[in-house]
């Protein structure tokens, strides 16, 4: 017999699945490494199903596990390629239509990036941003705010070349 909070879990991820899949993907940038990272996420919350304190928190903790799925995945990578950093990548597809927007973003920080993706590209509220990152509202308010300037300057310069 499944606990209730593990059954609260599994259907989470089934719903999240496609947000959790966008949020790996902007980290990665490779279809099938976000792929591995959201089912590596989904199997460590089965596993830790039971850390859950209230169901209202299953989406931002899943959240959370994804970012630092992606962070781990992204810092093996960079290991395991030391010297490699600039070999031309495969032809890729874009999962964003606006290249300059996804330029501009690959410009922040990954504090930064995460604060911008979980706001306007996976809708959160900045309530379950602070949940996500660990950080206090205030941090998150001000991440966002800068983040945001960056972007606008970046966008900017990009218009006037």
């Amino acid at each position: 017999m499944k606990s209730v909070k593990l059954q609260q879990v599994e259907r989470a991820v089934l719903e999240l699945y496609p947000s959790l899949y966008r949020l790996a993907y902007s980290y990665v940038k490779n279809p099938d490494d976000a792929m591995d990272i959201v089912q590596e996420s989904a199997y460590k919350a089965i596993l830790r199903a039971e850390e859950v304190k209230k169901q209202e928190t299953i989406k931002s903790w899943l959240c959370r596990i994804v970012v630092n799925t992606s962070l781990d995945t992204l810092r093996k990578k960079r290991r395991e390629t030391t010297g490699l950093e600039n070999m031309p990548d495969a032809g890729k597809e874009d999962a964003y239509e606006d290249a300059d927007l996804l330029r501009a973003l690959e410009g922040l920080d990954e504090r930064e990036r995460t604060v911008v993706t979980l706001r306007y590209f996976e809708d959160m509220k900045l309530s379950e941003i602070v949940s996500v990152t660990g950080e206090n509202l205030s941090t998150v308010k001000s991440i966002l705010y800068r983040s945001l300037k960056k972007l606008r300057v970046k966008l900017a310069e990009g218009e006037s070349v």
